[in-house]
């Protein structure tokens, strides 16, 4: 493509809780800058309202997928970009497990993976972190289907379901599963968990921040203190997970943990980095529910665990729970090493058909 493009093929997909465009690798401008700015126009950044484009004026709503056929060994290599709303910064330093659970379905319908049955996985290469990811895709009568009886919180309604399932992806973006080599740091007087497993996250109880953790995603983001305070924390732990200066990047996220309301093992509110998250990321849920599963973090200390090598893990949020299924390899109880997770997602095609900027 030109790099002075005026307009792109696109499919517009809700994946998880997340909504975005989905573009093939060859439809967008070769090179970066080209392609950023492209992006950066077709979401309509930086402006609060993206009222000019397409995003919706929310981090949640304002992602791109960039799906191609792969060169690393799998059927698809799936790179996933987060368009700020209000800068003129688009990001690789991320991956994002709700929209890649759309990037099956996306490959499917523009015919770079064949159905295989009724159900077809697909093998994904998340480029942001050189890590693998398992999609499974209701496929009946060879052809996608986005109908169903699944439901995940924050999303109204049913769809087909989606199941993703991670391998190997401890200290993707990190170097290692505690970066700092401890179970728990302590930055500006406040203990924390240092922890990647698919996403970069610090996780601090909510009541050192000066919180409860049942407050509502508006009152916390109105909370300019402890925005500020979650800001100098994470300035100092970039450096420590081997992130250096996050200044300008979107990691690491900030959850603020506390014991769980309804049932589940850990409830939990998310800066992302700068805004409250309506839910959890895909990939920081695999993170916290991995730290309440090690000895001395801050997550377990308040972390309701079931029994068993094979574990369902309710992580608790604003609107509702994200549930991790985590294989541990461990004594008889499953009090060892994560070896695996899942999650259970849907997607819906919103629209397919031309993007045009500016």
């Amino acid at each position: 493509m030109s790099s002075a493009a005026s307009s792109a093929r696109c499919m517009w997909m809700r994946g998880g809780t997340s909504k975005g465009g989905y573009f093939l690798g060859t439809d967008l401008p070769a090179d970066v800058a080209d392609r950023d700015a492209f992006l950066l126009s077709v979401m309509g950044s930086p402006d609060a309202r993206q009222v000019d484009g397409m995003g919706g004026a929310d981090p949640l709503t304002s992602k791109v997928a960039v799906v191609s056929k792969s060169q690393n060994n799998a059927d698809i290599d799936y790179l996933f970009l987060q368009v700020s709303v209000d800068q003129a910064l688009v990001s690789d330093a991320q991956n994002c497990g709700n929209i890649l659970a759309g990037v099956a379905p996306f490959a499917i319908e523009r015919g770079l993976v064949a159905v295989s049955g009724a159900v077809t996985q697909v093998r994904v290469f998340m480029v942001n972190t050189g890590q693998m990811a398992v999609i499974s895709v209701a496929t009946p009568d060879g052809a996608v289907t986005y109908a169903g009886g699944a439901k995940i919180d924050g999303v109204p309604g049913t769809a087909a379901a989606v199941s993703i399932a991670f391998a190997d992806i401890a200290g993707a973006s990190c170097g290692a599963l505690l970066p700092s080599g401890n179970a728990v740091d302590v930055i500006e007087g406040i203990e924390v968990t240092l922890i990647d497993n698919g996403m970069p996250c610090v996780v601090l109880c909510a009541a050192d921040m000066g919180i409860t953790g049942r407050e509502s995603r508006a009152d916390l983001e109105g909370n300019a203190p402890l925005r500020a305070a979650l800001e100098r924390i994470r300035l100092i732990a970039g450096p420590m997970m081997n992130l250096g200066d996050v200044t300008e990047k979107t990691v690491p996220k900030m959850t603020m943990v506390s014991a769980p309301d309804s049932g589940g093992v850990i409830n939990t509110r998310t800066f992302i980095p700068h805004r409250c998250h309506a839910s959890i990321g895909v990939l920081g849920a695999v993170s916290v529910a991995t730290a309440c599963l090690i000895d001395g973090s801050v997550a377990a200390n308040l972390a309701v665990i079931p029994q068993g090598p094979v574990k369902s893990l309710q992580i608790e949020h604003p609107i509702g729970e994200t549930t991790i299924v985590a294989s541990v390899d461990g004594d008889v109880d499953g009090n060892g090493a994560v070896t695996g997770t899942a999650i259970l997602r849907t997607a819906r095609k919103l629209f397919d058909g031309v993007v045009f900027v500016q």
